[in-house]
């Protein structure tokens, strides 16, 4: 494989540590998982230690994205626009903030999730997670693009990548969709607050795979500068 010169001279690529930063978002948001598992059994314990743990990697990623800033270089020889790294990391940054927005809510309400809407919901935010891992999947793939000088084989494998992020934040829109149906189909028997706040965290949910969506765009338009 043929390295790219601008690579081998500037080894110093900040690719790494933005790399780093979304697999931190990827880690936080994969928590939902357990999360929500831990809501429906009612197991409080547990569903405090995971929005601990979640709000440790938030935290964790926010620390990477400020050493990110802060060293990203300001020359000329950079791969690819400063600013479009820039925009870039915001949007990984948002993957992982949305997902403890949403374990913090439910823990500090002490939100339950009724019996017809929790399958519903696990498959949704399961398919979430997917959106995630796919983006984080993609993002690894720089890399070999850098290295090769912005081959089209390797961009073509990415945008590949991000085709699939998009079908699958597709899927998570008829999620929601169903979710929000078979909340509705229950308002009458549940207090409306607790409607009220059903509805934002299904919102949320959705979210995070519009992020992951955003996190494969971004990527696909800074390859194609």
């Amino acid at each position: 494989m043929s390295i790219n010169p601008f690579v081998s001279l500037f080894g110093r690529s900040p690719i790494g540590p933005m790399q780093q930063h979304i697999a931190k978002a990827h880690e936080c948001a994969s928590n939902l998982i357990p999360f929500f598992q831990a809501v429906i059994a009612e197991d409080w314990e547990q569903v405090e230690r995971v929005q601990q743990t979640m709000s440790n990697l938030e935290k964790d990623a926010d620390k990477l994205k400020r050493n990110v800033r802060m060293h990203l270089p300001k020359s000329l020889f950079l791969p690819v626009p400063r600013s479009d790294l820039l925009e870039l990391l915001s949007v990984q940054d948002k993957v992982a903030n949305r997902a403890k927005d949403i374990a913090g809510l439910m823990l500090g309400r002490k939100m339950t999730i009724p019996q017809p809407l929790q399958l519903p919901i696990l498959t949704f935010v399961q398919r979430t997670v997917d959106a995630s891992a796919q983006a984080l999947k993609a993002m690894n793939e720089l890399n070999d693009i850098l290295e090769t000088g912005f081959g089209s084989r390797e961009i073509s494998r990415v945008t590949e990548m991000v085709e699939i992020v998009e079908d699958i934040e597709q899927d998570t829109d008829r999620m929601q969709v169903e979710v929000r149906r078979g909340l509705f189909a229950l308002e009458k028997d549940l207090p409306p607050v607790d409607v009220m706040f059903l509805y934002t965290i299904i919102e949320w949910i959705g979210d995070v795979a519009d992020r992951a969506e955003r996190v494969g765009n971004r990527l696909e338009q800074l390859l194609a500068r």
